[in-house]
């Protein structure tokens, strides 16, 4: 059974720095893909980058220049860090990680950037 464990979150101000990172345990087969999402209250949730088995990322328009993922495979592992954090980056960031047969998701950290 897999599970995805988020750490990392909590209270932030503007322009501050944070780092989420997400253990992924049981057995995730390769090829796959990492990826963080986030929820901020009243709003759907959204993607927010991802890297592939292989190391090429993707990142949303909004994050990119100022967030950065990493992986490594050998522990499972899938970090990111934030930097420049704005106000509008307050959410609940979603660990995700998918193959061709399934797609996992974490339960979620808060992290809130305050002014």
């Amino acid at each position: 059974q897999v599970q995805l464990v988020e750490s990392g979150g909590g209270l932030v101000q503007a322009g501050g720095s944070l780092r989420l990172s997400c253990a992924a345990s049981g057995n995730i087969f390769s090829p796959n893909t990492m990826g963080w999402y986030r929820q901020a209250p009243g709003k759907q949730r959204e993607f927010v980058a991802q890297i592939a088995s292989g190391g090429g990322t993707v990142y949303a328009g909004s994050v990119k220049g100022r967030f950065t993922i990493s992986r490594d495979n050998a522990k499972s592992t899938v970090n990111l860090q934030m930097n420049s954090l704005k106000l509008e980056d307050t959410a609940i960031y979603y660990c995700n990680v998918w193959n061709s047969a399934n797609n996992y998701w974490g339960q979620g950290t808060q992290v809130t950037v305050s002014s």
